[in-house]
């Protein structure tokens, strides 16, 4: 079992997203604002090679962006692309045999679809495509608050192709790979463990968007749909994190991309970066 962490871009949000009513004056401790009071936010998507299964987990905005959408996110590529990152691992998109999606939102599936010969088409034309049915049931019925980020050119085609395999639950996909249910961002959010390491690793996605938000489970994003349920996951996960030791996988954090959950000298909880060879690909 191999894995790596894949750059699929980065993004400058307004704060008032990730960190929602947290005051300025404590998540500033954590994440430095731009001068014009943005943070930037990675889009990290994991490669995993597992039982002889080549494996995608999240992929980003894609590359399906209007000049517009690219402004408004404020996209930027300062360690290259999805599809560069895969075949810096000699991976092409024909190659992709399971599409992981944690959920629907924009910035984790745009990469689901791609753009050929001025049609929408399935990026990874030979992949199993596997997501909560719960989850794929609300980004196709998606409600006022929603409808921004459920996308369905990121996702329509690929099930009208019936590449999409819908799980119902926490589910085995590899005998190293499993998906489990976390929800509070989204209803049927899932998360990744990769097993087989010394230490386990949690691709938490959007469970917790910064690392920050692992370790004060109360942070809550904007973007939650359910907060209360978000913060109940955490804490369960905390609990998990501490006991088996895990590597902690946060998709969009700058500053800790992969860290280990703690007990600080105070007796809080804290995540602390972890020196993985992953991180290579981000110098």
């Amino acid at each position: 079992m191999q894995w790596h962490l894949i750059p699929t871009g980065r993004i400058r949000v307004d704060p008032g997203g990730p960190f929602g009513l947290v005051p300025r004056a404590l998540w500033s401790r954590h994440h430095t604002p731009e001068e014009d009071g943005l943070i930037e936010m990675d889009m990290h998507a994991l490669l995993i090679d597992s039982d002889g299964e080549t494996i995608v987990v999240d992929n980003g905005l894609g590359d399906k962006l209007s000049d517009k959408a690219q402004r408004n996110w404020g996209i930027y590529y300062p360690h290259g692309t999805l599809l560069e990152n895969l075949a810096k691992h000699g991976v092409q998109p024909a190659d992709v045999d399971i599409m992981l999606d944690t959920h629907l939102h924009s910035d984790h599936c745009g990469g689901n679809t791609t753009i050929q010969d001025g049609e929408v088409v399935p990026t990874f034309p030979n992949a199993e495509y596997i997501v909560q049915r719960m989850e794929f049931a609300d980004a196709m019925n998606p409600d006022a608050r929603t409808r921004s980020t459920y996308l369905k050119e990121n996702f329509e085609v690929v099930w009208k192709r019936g590449q999409f395999r819908f799980l119902h639950g926490d589910t085995r996909i590899t005998s190293e790979v499993r998906c489990v249910v976390t929800p509070g961002h989204t209803r049927c959010h899932q998360s990744v463990i990769i097993e087989g390491d010394e230490n386990p690793i949690l691709y938490s996605a959007d469970l917790a968007t910064f690392a920050v938000h692992m370790a004060r489970t109360a942070w809550v994003t904007a973007y939650d749909v359910e907060p209360l349920e978000n913060i109940a996951t955490k804490q369960k996960w905390q609990g998990w994190a501490l006991e088996h030791n895990a590597i902690l996988v946060f998709e969009h954090d700058t500053e800790i991309p992969v860290g280990q959950l703690i007990k600080n000298e105070e007796g809080r909880m804290a995540v602390e970066t972890v020196k993985h060879p992953v991180l290579d690909a981000l110098t």
